[in-house]
């Protein structure tokens, strides 16, 4: 999905590269996100009847859908992004080969070629782009890393990252660990607004690729809400996981476990780090502007 923002009030707008891919579900908690804050949005999807599914019937004023696949550049018209200011891309696909590539979704299609397409296809005058990669992209030649890119999925989301590094439009990339909760495909919009990231509400960023865990589909979606707002996070690159509190205090700090490991059935390779609860924020960011300003700065200080 890609969202996008435009006119007097904001809009933002989604475009879909996939199916049903892990990313897609993220984009589909950021739509209704955009929505319950009344901001004005616009869609590119492969199927347009998936938005009326997922989130009803919606005002033409507040909600616009446009059918386009970022594998094919040429449904990437000028008029699409005609008065968008802002984007936010979370397509994506699977790492490992399964129903999802059929019509070939392969990563290479879809994290790369997708990717390189959307940017090419951008105004100038955008104001920023935020777009959901992964964490373990420049180090897909490494153990564990290299298993989960075995198809290429780290290395063609890389190349994606570089194409749009280079663009020379503003831009935020947003590195999500390991996803987790839902899936929430199909759901209906009131379901998606009362969805939460469960225990794992507090919320750890880095910088330089250093992260290693997991991430709530609902911690990602309103971290690329946020950086599109946050001025200092233009050009740069942020690791985000999100992780269950252990302490009560700003100030302590407590250890979390977690699996580097892809494999939900695996406990091998887990590692402890110690992380302070200034990062962590106690119970989270949630949609606070303030809190989440604070996290991407501290990143930036580690």
């Amino acid at each position: 999905m890609i969202g996008l923002r435009y006119g007097q009030r904001d809009l933002a707008g989604m475009s879909d590269g996939l199916n049903k891919s892990s990313y897609l579900l993220s984009g589909q908690l950021i739509v209704a996100s955009l929505l319950d804050r009344n901001i004005k949005s616009r869609l590119l999807l492969r199927d347009p009847e998936k938005a009326t599914s997922l989130f009803g019937k919606q005002d033409e004023e507040t909600l616009q859908v446009y059918k386009g696949d970022t594998r094919n550049l040429e449904d990437l018209d000028s008029s699409i992004f005609e008065g968008v200011t802002h984007v936010i891309c979370c397509t994506g696909t699977t790492a490992f080969p399964s129903k999802r590539w059929d019509g070939d979704n392969t990563p290479e299609k879809v994290d790369w070629e997708g990717v390189r397409n959307l940017v090419s296809a951008l105004p100038s005058s955008l104001k920023r782009i935020v777009l959901v990669s992964s964490v373990g992209v420049t180090k897909f030649n490494e153990l564990p890393w290299s298993i989960m890119n075995l198809f290429g999925v780290l290395k063609y989301k890389k190349m994606g990252e570089d194409f749009l590094c280079s663009s020379g439009l503003p831009f935020t990339i947003i590195r999500a660990g390991r996803l987790t909760d839902g899936p929430y495909t199909s759901y209906d919009l009131n379901t998606l607004l009362k969805a939460t990231a469960g225990q794992r509400r507090a919320v750890l960023m880095g910088q330089g690729d250093k992260l290693v865990g997991e991430v709530s589909r609902i911690v990602v979606a309103e971290a690329c809400i946020q950086a599109l707002d946050i001025e200092f996070t233009e050009g740069k690159i942020y690791e985000i996981n999100s992780v269950e509190v252990h302490c009560k205090t700003k100030m302590e700090s407590f250890e979390i476990g977690f699996s580097s490991n892809w494999n939900d059935d695996s406990n091998s390779l887990k590692r402890w780090q110690r992380i302070d609860a200034s990062i962590a924020m106690g119970d989270g960011p949630g949609s606070d502007p303030q809190k989440w300003q604070e996290l991407f700065k501290t990143a930036e200080a580690k």
